[in-house]
């Protein structure tokens, strides 16, 4: 396994990845068993994730966070775990995964601004949780979009 620029770019991710599992696993488990969520800074962290808002097509964010951030610490454990012989370029296969994580990054990011900007307009009440996780679907979004060479991934749609 070679250690490069992308690789340590990849365990980064990964490691981003786990931590957001993390966080939203931890808001979860305090959700289950209703105890308070500590929120430091004087926030409300209890307020933000037991309002309407912290459901989404009637799932808690929380576990949509969750399935996210499994999904994106596996697939980058498969790229930092792949054979050498396999890393020359990229195949059909990877490029399919590396679009869907741009999207899926993309939309965890988005949807994670959207949240953050209901805490501050409408709920007027912030949950520091909730910011750590929206900060590490920012830092994955840029690192994946940054990591990646756009002009071999267009050219599965060009041909």
């Amino acid at each position: 396994m070679r250690l490069d620029e992308d690789i340590w770019t990849q365990i980064i991710i990964f490691i981003l990845g786990v931590c957001g599992f993390l966080v939203a696993k931890h808001i979860r488990n305090h959700k289950t068993k209703n105890t308070p969520l500590v929120c430091p800074i004087n926030f409300d962290c209890h307020t933000v994730v037991h309002s309407d808002y912290a459901k989404f097509l009637g799932m808690p964010v929380e576990v949509f966070g969750m399935v996210y951030y499994a999904v994106v610490s596996l697939a980058y454990l498969f790229f930092i775990l792949m054979p050498d012989s396999l890393r020359g370029g990229l195949n059909i296969l990877q490029i399919d995964l590396v679009v869907l994580l741009i999207i899926m990054s993309l939309v965890a990011f988005l949807f994670s601004a959207y949240l953050i900007a209901v805490q501050i307009f409408i709920l007027k009440k912030g949950c520091s949780w909730c910011i750590v996780s929206a900060f590490i679907c920012l830092c994955i979004f840029f690192l994946t979009a940054l990591n990646y060479d756009f002009s071999s991934i267009a050219q599965i749609f060009i041909k």
